[in-house]
């Protein structure tokens, strides 16, 4: 079996026409190189399947062309059949792959573990660090940013820490939704709430209260976890307090999938007898049964970006801006 040789910087250098110098400089990420040598340097490494040295090129550019996804959940959270979290690790992912960076996960559902996070991205591991799903006033972020690691956050951090964020419309979304339903005659309109230690959770609720209030409507509402199972309790307890309730607005698609098969326990058809609205616009909202009415949120666009801001960040960009909203849209499907 014949071994092919791996290339070198010298291979590189001939078939560029340049120094090896030179392809050093442009391969470590040298912006004194001009244009054209780059170019030709890029092409030639190309060609030949040329694999720069990591560790020489981390003590070039004080860089580990690494950064950090952190998940503050459990487990059981995230590896869940909500795709939240598949579809912010995607969007990232296919970002920074495009920027030729290593993207890592790491798991933050507990203090200690977040002892960890902050020991790791102060080593020097990661460049920056990117945090989803963050739950109450979390101090990390804070503290990565006040030790001069870049950081951003998926959601608003809550308690207004000075971090840079991702965000979507959540609480015009929910406006949209709850707008929706009256306008198709429903005045018995009760909601399945979020977590209320999580920005989506408490703008989606804001954004309910908000619109009842506007239309002059007693609210209803009972709280869930973002979970089915939550869903199902849920559902159940509003309509034991209010068995006339016409229309629920649920926080998530996977709450609402829960409302559905509660409904369907207590023998109420949808959306004839009560009309059901999500947020997410998940694929299980397409094929519930009926299909869900949603608010769709762009969770891959979030991840991506949150990924290029990130890149600014670490490249010392001007102007970026310390917050970005994606806006949502509402799915109208049979279940209202």
């Amino acid at each position: 079996m014949v071994t092919r040789e791996r290339p070198t910087l010298e291979a590189v250098a001939r078939r560029a026409g340049v120094s090896r110098a030179t392809v050093s400089r442009v391969v470590n990420g040298s912006t004194s190189v001009a244009a054209s040598i780059r170019e030709a340097v890029t092409r030639a490494v190309d060609e030949l399947g040329y694999v720069p040295n990591q560790a020489a090129r981390s003590l070039v550019t004080q860089r580990t062309e690494s950064i950090a996804l952190i998940l503050p959940e459990t487990a059981n959270r995230v590896f869940s059949d909500d795709l939240f979290f598949p579809a912010i690790i995607r969007g990232a992912g296919v970002e920074l792959e495009a920027a030729d960076k290593q993207l890592v996960l790491m798991m933050a559902g507990s203090a200690r573990s977040h002892g960890r996070v902050e020991r790791y991205a102060v080593a020097g591991h990661v460049d920056g660090v990117m945090f989803a799903s963050m739950h109450g006033a979390d101090p990390l972020p804070g503290t990565l940013v006040s030790l001069g690691i870049p950081v951003i956050c998926s959601g608003r951090p809550v308690g207004g820490a000075p971090v840079p964020y991702v965000d979507v419309d959540h609480f015009g979304g929910v406006c949209a939704a709850v707008r929706h339903l009256v306008a198709t005659g429903r005045r018995r309109i009760a909601t399945i709430a979020g977590p209320q230690d999580m920005v989506a959770g408490l703008d989606r609720l804001a954004g309910y209260r908000a619109t009842l209030e506007e239309a002059g409507l007693a609210q209803h509402v009972a709280f869930g976890d973002f979970t089915r199972e939550s869903g199902i309790h849920a559902m159940r307890t509003l309509l034991a307090d209010d068995p006339a309730l016409d229309a629920v607005f649920v926080a998530s698609d996977m709450m609402a999938h829960g409302a559905l098969l509660a409904l369907k326990d207590a023998r109420r058809r949808v959306p004839s007898d009560v009309a059901v609205i999500g947020f997410d616009d998940f694929e299980i909202s397409r094929y519930s049964d009926p299909p869900l009415t949603t608010v769709r949120q762009p969770i891959a666009d979030m991840g991506r970006t949150m990924a290029r801001q990130m890149l600014g960040l670490i490249n010392g960009e001007q102007g970026l801006p310390d917050a970005v909203v994606l806006p949502t849209e509402l799915v109208v499907r049979d279940s209202a």
